[in-house]
Order: C-alpha cells, then structure tokens, then sequence
C-alpha cells in the first residue's frame, strides 16, 4: 500500500535522478511519466500506479517546491481532459501505450472531431460518413469549433458507420491522425480577432481499424465519457480563492475606488460569493471522482462556470467605464491556449461569450441536469427509434 510518505520518497528519487536545473524539460515529464508520477491513479506502466486521485496533490507540492517543470496543462488540455480517459477506458493496451506516454508529456497535441455544422446541440445527429474498406475505415464530412485543431496532431473523432439506424446506435468511435492528407484544417476567426477555433474537412481519410476506440456502432457511448469528462475540465478546473475571472475585477475594485458605485458594490459581492460556492463545489465534485468516472454533475459546473465567466465579465467592464470598451490587440492569430486573465477587460468579455457554446450548449446541459441529476422527466423525441437516414435534414 503507497501512502503519501511514499510518494514523497518516490518524488525526492526523481527529482535526485533527474534534478530540474539540470535535465532538458521533455526529459523531465518523460522520466516523471515513466516512475508513474504523472497520474497516480492511472495504472502502472500508463504514467501512474493505480492509487487514489487523491494523493496526486502531494506529488505535485514536491515538483513544485523543487521548480520542476509541468506539461503546460492549458496547451494540452483536450489530451488530458478528455482524449486520456476515453483511452484509458476503452483503449486496447497496445492503443493506451501508444498515446498515453506523449499526450501526458505534450509531445503530441490533441483536438476533438465532434461537432458538425449540422450537428451541434444535436450531436446525434452528426453525417460524417465512415465506411469499412478492408483494415481501414474510409471517413469524408465536416467539423467545426474545433479548438486545436491547427496544432494537433491526433484527433477523437466520431463519425457515422450505419445510416440505417437509429441515430444514438448508428456511431463508432476512432483516433484520427490530423497528419492524413484529407485532413484540411481553416481557421474560424472569432469575435476576439483570433482563431483558436477551426473547421475540419475530411476527404477520404483513411483511419485504421486498430484505431478504433469501443465496439462499431457503439460510438455514442464512448463519447458519453469523453463529454463528461469534458464538462469537468472545463467547469471543476482547480482554482485558488479568487481564481479565474473574479480576480481581475476584484483588484480593480479594490485598486479604483473613484469607480465604486453602490449598485456596482452589491453586484460584485453576490458574484463573488457565486464564484466562491463554484470553486468549493469544484473542489467536492474532484473528490466524488476518486470513486469513479465524472457522471452527469459536471454538467451542472459547466452550466456555473459560463453563466459566471459572462456575468463577471460584463461587471467588468461596466465597472472600468470607458477604458471598458478598449481592446487590445485585433490581430488575426491562432494562439496555442486561452488565456482569460492575461488580457484586458475587453477581451475577457468578448471571449466569454464563447462559453455557454464549447463543452456543451448551456441549453443542452440544462436538459442533462433535469433528467440525468434531478430525474425530471424527458422532452419528447420523435426521432429516437427513426432510422438515420430517414430522418428530415
């Protein structure tokens, strides 16, 4: 039995084999990988050693006291969040020793092939085709809000393999390489200027079936952990008290007291008790998951975070006045990561606008907590037992 005293002396032999001054980063994250000190509860040999979830906050309290480097989390996010523990449950061990290693190390990025412009809120419905042809699959279609997808270098993907069922049955899931020549990533300039966003086009990309994560046809359920896992890495991220998007307009409140108005005042305070209860309800849902895989209540966090994010963001900008309404910079780019507090006002409100539709339509996770948390019961759907490709598009 591993106990915390033992991870610290598990920790201290890595950083005395491989002290941080002295070893190149990627060296770093790879040997931390390999003594199974990137994510304990990961099994050994994947990068962890089948311990509680839990305890891997002591082992990143020792890197940290001693300046080791991390795997730029926010880069790689999609990986770590999502992409890791769909392998992780449904991989084949050959496919989990492939990807787990360089996606936990960021030497290889990830993005995520869901979303179709005829396909969003309804993900069901998506018409991306992938047909057998000998030990291959063969898939044309198109996604979109693809964050990414510029720089990855896999994909999970899903795509329809049987039209003549119903939708939810008709779905198989698959890791796509991005490097295939059908494969055509282009930009979607948002409202900030940049373009983290993008839309794929696949034409004929062919995907082997040793690339193929779960049963054929048995897609939708596979991707119900990679949503779960999704709504939870973007709503229950880890923050300290004034974490996120509170922290800003706290400083300027405090720092500005020539734009305090009183309405201003109570707004703020009942935002920050908002942001307060978010952080410590993340903070309890990371707990429930050391007994198992995220459920339906990271839906709830993700509805929180982006009602909060949006909220805030606008008192932030009313509470700046006119230096409110600046913007920064407009310049096209492609920007490996999101970066809300590293910006001005302007951008965090702009950006957040962008929340209660990544991860999950904010009407979607509604109807997710009503029926999968509360048991209310279910809006009537007319297309559930109605063949795919009979359906009105």
């Amino acid at each position: 039995m591993t106990d915390a005293a033992e991870l610290r002396r598990r920790t201290k032999e890595l950083l005395a084999a491989h002290p941080p001054a002295a070893t190149e980063r990627l060296d770093f994250l790879r040997a931390r990988f390999d003594a199974g000190l990137a994510w304990v509860h990961f099994p050994e040999g994947l990068g962890g050693l089948g311990l509680p979830r839990s305890l891997q906050t002591v082992v990143d309290a020792e890197l940290e006291a001693a300046g080791a480097p991390d795997n730029d989390p926010r880069r790689i996010g999609i990986g770590l969040g999502m992409a890791a523990p769909t392998i992780l449950q449904y991989g084949t061990e050959e496919q989990k020793r492939r990807f787990l290693r360089p996606l936990w190390t960021g030497e290889e990025v990830w993005c995520q092939l869901f979303s179709e412009p005829g396909a969003g809120s309804d993900l069901a419905a998506l018409g991306t085709r992938a047909v057998r042809e000998g030990e291959d699959w063969v898939v044309d279609g198109q996604k979109v809000w693809t964050s990414s997808a510029h720089l990855a270098r896999w994909a999970i993907l899903i795509a329809r393999t049987d039209p003549d069922v119903p939708k939810h049955r008709g779905i198989t899931y698959f890791v796509c390489d991005m490097t295939d020549p059908g494969v055509e990533v282009r930009p979607l300039r948002q409202i900030t200027g940049e373009a983290e966003f993008n839309e794929v086009f696949l034409t004929g990309v062919r995907i082997p079936d040793a690339h193929r994560l779960g049963e054929v046809g048995d897609g939708w359920r596979v991707a119900q952990t990679t949503l779960n896992n999704e709504r939870v890495a973007i709503g229950g991220m880890r923050l300290p008290r004034e974490g996120g998007m509170i922290g800003p307009v706290s400083k300027t409140w405090r720092d500005r007291p020539e734009l305090r108005t009183h309405d201003l005042h109570q707004r703020l305070l009942k935002l920050w008790v908002d942001a307060e209860v978010a952080r410590l309800t993340g903070e309890r849902l990371r707990q429930q998951l050391v007994a198992g895989q995220p459920g339906p209540e990271g839906a709830g966090m993700k509805l929180a975070f982006a009602r909060l994010n949006q909220e805030i963001s606008g008192l932030e900008v009313e509470l700046r006045g006119e230096e409110g309404l600046l913007y920064d910079d407009w310049t096209m780019r492609r920007p490996e990561l999101v970066d809300f507090t590293g910006r001005d006002a302007g951008y965090r409100y702009l950006r957040s606008k962008g929340n209660s539709i990544e991860g999950g339509t904010s009407e979607v996770l509604l109807n997710i907590v009503a029926e999968r948390v509360l048991g209310l019961p279910a809006e009537p759907r007319t297309d559930k037992d109605v063949a795919w490709k009979d359906l009105a598009r």
